[in-house]
Parts: structure tokens; sequence; C-alpha cells
């Protein structure tokens, strides 16, 4: 098949979709299809700038939300002309990765599979971006519920997802867990040291690796909070962060507070190839999702990637993170939000290393029969066979 993977976010970025994309993109042409990635970068910077970022920017001055709206309006316009400039290529399917796209990609009358990676509207008031019960977040969930009625199939990543689209617009969408590349994610413990002294971290230093955006969904406070109680028992311990978001003014205070300056280091967006490297130094994993305006982690890639890596994994017991770690076999589980808990899992796992890497040989078993990209790719395949059919 040709199949054309298209999302209105920029592509590629520092966040789960992006590596999504990337990962099923390798999967599929593994298995012989063609595949094409367009997103909003493909759209000139000026373009960009001028139409969608530079509006929307002076519009959430006036109200909040009405910016990220007319943004979302200009990025499915700005879609449904890429994708009419490439039709001569002769797309069998289209994958599109978001509402809007989706709603651009039914307009060229190429067959459309949709994945619903989480709950668009849910998501903006999490972020801030929108107000509760305003008529933006009204008009957001209005067309989700449009583009889930008017594609030919949907692929939600998880079993939550596929309730919340069949709850909101009556229609039945597959669920395909989010997998990874297990090619790219492997343990690499051997190169630990090497990979320390070329970044300058000590070989004694405990590290511990938050792969997350800074959102408050994804919990990024938590471990920052619980820092102080590990550095008591452990005190050669460095917290890495890697990501950027609106999240980071509030760790810089709680770091300011707590001195704890020497301990944090803050990398903002990282490259995913770079991010394998962190994955290797890390001593512990941790990815401490919490409920933020009625939203939870989906199945979280950056756990996934962690599980594959050959690092020990803290999660908060929330969403798809349930489904993924088994408690005290593959993984460790804390109560969300819950500070104590999680300063005590890490203090286990530093004080217990064998267990830890017990824990983690499990984790990358369970990865390889379950989450591998390729197994996942040839279920994607199926499904635009089905929605070939449909057509």
């Amino acid at each position: 098949m040709k199949i054309l993977i298209a999302t209105a976010y920029d592509y590629p970025h520092a966040g789960g979709l992006s590596t999504h994309v990337t990962t099923l993109k390798a999967g599929l042409e593994e298995q012989g299809h063609k595949v094409d990635v367009l997103s909003f970068s493909d759209v000139p910077p000026i373009v960009r700038k001028a139409s969608a970022q530079g509006p929307s920017f002076v519009l959430n001055k006036v109200k909040k939300g009405k910016g990220i709206v007319w943004s979302h309006k200009i990025r499915q316009k700005l879609m449904k002309s890429l994708i009419e400039k490439n039709k001569h290529k002769n797309y069998d399917i289209i994958n599109a990765q978001d509402p809007f796209t989706t709603l651009a990609a039914i307009e060229s009358g190429i067959p459309t599979v949709s994945t619903v990676h989480g709950y668009m509207a849910f998501e903006s008031i999490s972020k801030g971006s929108i107000i509760e019960g305003s008529a933006e977040a009204k008009y957001m969930q209005e067309k989700e519920i449009e583009a889930y009625k008017g594609t030919n199939k949907i692929i939600t990543v998880d079993q939550r997802l596929k309730d919340y689209v069949k709850e909101v617009s009556g229609v039945e969408g597959t669920a395909i867990r989010n997998f990874i590349d297990i090619h790219g994610f492997k343990p690499d413990k051997d190169k630990q040291s090497a990979l320390r002294d070329s970044y300058g971290i000590p070989k004694d230093m405990n590290v511990l690796f938050v792969p997350r955006r800074l959102t408050r969904k994804n919990g990024v406070i938590y471990p920052a909070l619980a820092l102080p109680e590990i550095l008591k028992k452990h005190p050669n311990t460095k917290l890495i962060y890697a990501g950027s978001g609106e999240a980071l003014s509030e760790i810089k205070d709680i770091v300011a507070k707590n001195g704890l300056e020497a301990n944090v280091e803050l990398l903002g967006a990282v490259p995913h190839e770079k991010v394998k490297d962190y994955y290797a130094m890390a001593d512990v994993v941790l990815v401490p999702s919490v409920h933020s305006a009625g939203v939870e982690e989906a199945t979280s890639i950056s756990a996934l990637e962690a599980m594959g890596s050959g690092s020990p994994l803290v999660a908060c017991a929330v969403g798809g993170l349930k489904e993924i770690v088994n408690h005290e076999s593959d993984g460790l589980l804390v109560e969300e939000k819950n500070v104590q808990q999680l300063a005590e899992a890490v203090i286990y796992l530093l004080d217990h290393p064998t267990k830890g890497e017990e824990m983690a040989k499990k984790a990358r078993l369970k990865i390889e029969q379950e989450y591998s990209h390729l197994a996942a790719a040839k279920k994607y395949a199926e499904i635009y066979q089905s929605a070939l059919r449909k057509a």
C-alpha cells in the first residue's frame, strides 16, 4: 500500500505522537509498504507564523481559548491544501493523527483512518489552553465528534480511549496499544560507563531520569518534590528531566525553594536519539503521570521505552500505566501525587540494584512479546485494508 501519515502538528518534535509516527512508519516499511509523512512542518515557516502562530498568540490575549481554536482551524485548511498538492502520488490511505487532520483528509476523498492519541478538548483544558465549559471547549469537542463520525476507521492507543470515542460519538474503534521500535530501544548497559564519561556524569552518581513533556498530566513536579527525601539516603543522586512545557517554572520554583540546583538538571527538549543515551545511563526511570482535568495517561511510550531499554521503571498507577506495569514484577507502581511513595520506590531500587535488574529483564521480555512495532504495524495494515473495503 501507499500510505500517507498526516498530522497538523510539527514533525518531528519532542513528544509521544512524533515517536509514534516514526516508529509506525518504520514498522510498515519493514513490511514492504510505501509510507510518507505530511505535517504542519511542511508548511513554509513564514506561512505558519503569519497565519496560525502569530494570530493565535494575539487572540489568546483577548480571550483564553480563542487562539487555539483559530490555530486549529487554520491548521486544518493548511493540511487540506498540503494533501491536495500531494494527491498526484496516489495514496491508497491516509492515517490522520488528530481530529483536524482527519477533517482535512476526509475532504480530499482519500480513504481515511484516524488514530486517537488522547482526549483533545479535555487535554486542552488540562494544559490551560482553553477554559472548561467555554464556547471554545464545546467547539473542540464538536470537532472531535465530527472527525470520529466522518472517518472510515478509528484506531485508539488504549481501551479507555476506545470507550471514550464510543461514548461521545457512538463510533466503534479498534484499540491497538502503543509500541516501540524494539531494535532501537534495547538494553545497552555495557555502554553506560562510556556514555557517562561523554556526558560528564560521574560513574558513582545515581541518575533518575524523567523523559516527559513538562505538562500537568505528566506529574513532572513530583520527582522534584520527592528528591529531598531521596537525597537523605542517597545524597549522590541527580534528577534529570528531558522535556519542555508549562510546568517548567513550577519545577524551577521547587528546585530553588529546596536548594536542589546541584542535583537537578533540566535539559529541555531533547532529540529522540539522545534520549536513548539517557535511558542507558539511568539507574531509575520515572513516569509520574497523574489525573488532570479528567485526562489520564494512555499507553505511555516513555514507559515502554524505559522497559525496553533495560532501566528499572517507577510509574504512577493511572490509566494505561496500570495495564503496562506488573507491580513488583517488571516495575514499580505508586499512588499518583504521593511524594512519599515515589521517594520510597526510588530508594528501594537504589538500595537493591539486583532487584531492579531483575525487573528490567522481565520488562524487556514483555516489550519484545507484547509491544513490538512490527506486530503493531501488521495490525495497522489490516485496519487500513478494512477501511479500503469499507470505502
